[in-house]
């Protein structure tokens, strides 16, 4: 036993715990749930004794068979993400995962040539997508509290975890002179590309038609929110409850006002907001390393997936020919 646990073994724990970042904590817990749930069906008496072959059938029946809990056939992703919570639970035990054995791992591979190995794209919200669905939120105080997330999602390129951690205390107002240089800090405290949570700023601007600045502002007021959680359920009435929203509202409110415009709320999602400003930022000529400032994206390649989507028809190769 390492000195840690036993100079203080709730440390310890602690520890091990904040490994994960509380919205993989989650899907590994479901994930590990549903192998249990399978196990029981299959009558595996103890799924931490699971043999190779019996993780490989559950990856198959999750990957091939509409899942019972959604309806839905799973994407590769999401079984990736079953075996790791797999992986995971055998590793805290002090087992040997049979997820790794290569039985499953050439399974899986299989599974991948069947089903196709590309990623699913979400619908990127141009600014203009953004600026209609503004004007479909409710003058209520839940409207207010929608066009705030709308906004700063979308101009501060966030995803769903980071603007439900978001805290009033992480906002720093920097008023200008004039109305149209009303600027903000945003602090990320932790996200995907800061594991340590070491802490990234974002820098936001009011602009002229989105507002994010302002539109927070009218939240924040209108709320009386004055510490906490920044964006917070809210009980019908437009009664505060004092918690932050779940991962899971900003997908849900984010289609909700897409459908009111008359999108397809199918391939929209909470990172429509994020892949929307990159590229409109691209589509406007915004320099790679600008974009790179908001979204906080390390690798060069990824935003520029977005910016040849946004490009691809400009100056076409067979625009002369064709």
């Amino acid at each position: 036993m390492d000195a840690l646990s036993v100079a203080d073994p709730d440390l310890y724990q602690e520890a091990l715990i904040s490994e994960l970042a509380p919205n993989t904590r989650v899907a590994y817990e479901k994930g590990w749930n549903r192998f249990v749930d399978y196990c029981v069906e299959e009558r595996i008496v103890d799924p931490l004794s699971a043999t190779p072959e019996q993780v490989a059938r559950f990856f198959v029946q999750s990957a091939t068979r509409p899942s019972p809990y959604s309806g839905m056939v799973l994407s590769m992703g999401t079984v990736m993400l079953y075996k790791s919570a797999v992986s995971k639970k055998y590793l805290e035990s002090g087992k040997s995962s049979p997820s790794n054995h290569p039985m499953v791992r050439s399974t899986l591979r299989g599974l991948a040539r069947l089903k196709g190995s590309s990623s699913r794209q979400v619908e990127a919200l141009r600014e203009y997508h953004i600026e209609a669905m503004l004007r479909e939120c409710p003058h209520t105080l839940i409207g207010k509290r929608d066009a705030a997330i709308i906004a700063v999602g979308f101009a501060g390129a966030l995803r769903r975890s980071e603007l439900c951690n978001l805290t009033v205390s992480d906002v720093e107002f920097l008023d200008g002179s004039a109305d149209d240089d009303i600027r903000l800090w945003l602090t990320i405290r932790r996200s995907k590309t800061d594991k340590w949570g070491n802490g990234q700023r974002v820098a936001i601007l009011d602009g002229s038609v989105i507002r994010p600045i302002s539109r927070l502002r009218l939240w924040l007021e209108g709320s009386g929110v004055t510490s906490g959680p920044l964006f917070q359920t809210m009980k019908r009435g437009g009664h505060l409850r004092g918690r932050s929203m779940h991962h899971s509202d900003i997908p849900r409110i984010v289609k909700h006002y897409a459908a009111a415009i008359g999108l397809n709320p199918k391939g929209i999602s909470g990172h429509s907001l994020r892949a929307g400003f990159v590229t409109s930022a691209a589509v406007h000529h915004a320099r790679l390393d600008k974009i790179m400032e908001i979204t906080r994206h390390t690798n060069p390649a990824t935003v520029m997936r977005y910016i040849r989507d946004a490009d691809a028809f400009t100056d076409h190769a067979g625009q002369r020919f064709l």
